[in-house]
């Protein structure tokens, strides 16, 4: 599948077959079976892609915020009509549970935010130089490529394309091979929206592929990225040996939680383990990292195993299932090795194996105690439902093991001290610090991006428009 965007600018938007008619098996990661063929966009469908952006970019561009933003209404107002169709394509294609779907609802109210926000891309002007009247000005990049990832996609995608088309620009994505039926089903809303074709430009296939060429691609002008470390080093190396892309990404995170004798110990664990459980753990700001005050720490990891196993697996296209399956075999053997590892290094308190009776790649809620803060599972990302929970003394101790990680994306610290709250907050080397509450609470009118390894450059309705423009100086001599 390609989409709406790779055609001429005399033609509507369509979809396309590969160039080469190639396709990939996509499997249900709750039966392991097949639930799809997917076509696999080639460099030659990227290369065409690009240039359906690059050639619309013109007329885009030129209209008034207003207009572009009509497209991203009627397209807003198609997303909260297709929840429950994107609910179920999310739980076949990578085993999201249904009950918990929310992308769809966040993903409208962002683009219903971005289809007005055009109108605040304001320069300035300045009368300090004698003699010159002075200013800046605030110009789309052109073609903007974006790259998301199978966790969150339909979000991922809006929170993308929003701020990239109210800005100006032009844009193709590719979406990830592990989750592209929801991609898919986008790209048809767009084009039942009218967007003019070659505006927005999906295309399904693994990274190695479509993903290396529009990170390379002479006429992207700025590229976008959420998903692992790894791949974001590879993307920002590919920008920089091109032509110097822009960059913003989103990348992993190893989320630490501070857990204080004052805490309100049952909305702690309530909370961390729910942080760990939602979407079997496959979240880029999942508290991995559970520090617990030797005060309370027998009583908070009782409550914490308690909560955590409370689970109901099955078909997660069931309305009363709450677990899912890992989205494939990669994840789930990737999380198995760092569980087998984490039996060598740590403690095993709750879970370490798969979930028994069930035929997709379930695996249980598992919890380490006592495990070295350098062990490869207190320093990589893992992406499942596996959590470290470790025991400290003193805030300088817990400070130091919080900060000694590579990531930056999310911390939280749960006290009823106000000073010691803020005191964390401005030591945390995260993007984001939860007072009394961790992740995924965010806040719809607050950046997010993470220190560090965690990622370049905020994205949120307030603070993602910048990212996807240039800024001009124009000096005038009166």
């Amino acid at each position: 599948m390609s989409s709406p965007g790779i055609t001429n600018e005399a033609e509507t938007p369509q979809f396309r077959a590969a160039s080469d008619a190639g396709t990939f098996e996509l499997k249900s990661p709750a039966t392991r079976q097949p639930v799809a063929l997917v076509s696999e966009a080639t460099v030659e469908d990227t290369d065409a892609a690009v240039a359906a952006a690059k050639a619309a970019f013109p007329a885009w561009s030129a209209l008034s915020p207003n207009d572009r933003g009509a497209y991203m209404m009627k397209l807003a107002e198609l997303l909260l009509e297709s929840q429950e169709e994107l609910a179920h394509l999310e739980a076949n294609s990578m085993g999201r549970p249904v009950s918990g779907y929310w992308d769809a609802k966040v993903a409208a109210q962002k683009l219903q935010y971005f289809a007005t926000a055009g109108w605040d891309n304001h320069g300035q002007t300045s009368l300090h130089t004698p003699g010159f009247l002075n200013m800046t000005l605030k110009q789309p990049f052109g073609v903007v490529a974006a790259i998301i990832p199978w966790n969150v996609p339909v979000y991922f995608f809006i929170n993308k394309m929003g701020p990239a088309l109210a800005a100006g620009n032009t844009i193709v994505i590719k979406s990830s091979e592990k989750a592209p039926l929801t991609s898919a089903k986008v790209a048809a809303l767009i084009q039942k929206a009218g967007f003019p074709p070659g505006v927005v430009n999906v295309l399904s296939g693994h990274g190695h592929i479509s993903g290396s060429a529009l990170s390379h691609h002479m006429d992207v002008r700025m590229i976008t990225f959420t998903g692992s470390g790894r791949t974001g080093r590879l993307i920002q190396q590919a920008a920089a040996k091109s032509n110097l892309k822009n960059v913003l990404f989103e990348l992993g995170g190893k989320s630490p939680a501070v857990i204080f004798g004052d805490a309100d110990l049952d909305r702690a664990a309530k909370e961390t383990a729910n942080s760990l459980q939602f979407n079997s753990g496959q979240v880029c700001m999942a508290n991995s990292r559970v520090y617990v005050h030797s005060s309370i720490s027998d009583q908070f990891i009782s409550l914490f195993k308690e909560k955590f196993q409370a689970i109901t697996p099955g078909d997660p296209t069931q309305p009363h299932v709450t677990h899912g399956p890992q989205a494939d075999e990669i994840q789930f053997n990737t999380i198995k090795k760092y569980i087998e590892l984490g039996k060598r290094d740590g403690k095993l308190a709750l879970g370490g194996d798969e979930i028994a009776g069930h035929a997709g790649y379930f695996i249980e809620p598992t919890v380490f105690l006592e495990t070295p803060e350098d062990a490869p599972i207190m320093k990589e990302e893992i992406f499942g439902p596996v959590v470290n929970i470790n025991v400290f003394d003193s805030e300088e101790e817990v400070i130091r093991m919080v900060n000694d990680s590579e990531y930056g994306l999310y911390a939280s610290v749960y006290t009823r001290d106000i000073e010691r709250a803020m005191r964390f907050a401005k030591s945390m080397e995260a993007g984001s610090v939860g007072i009394n509450c961790t992740s995924p609470t965010g806040a719809f009118d607050m950046p997010f991006g993470g220190f560090k390894a965690s990622g370049i450059g905020r994205e949120g309705i307030h603070y993602s428009m910048d990212c996807y423009l240039e800024t001009k100086t124009v000096l005038m001599r009166i």
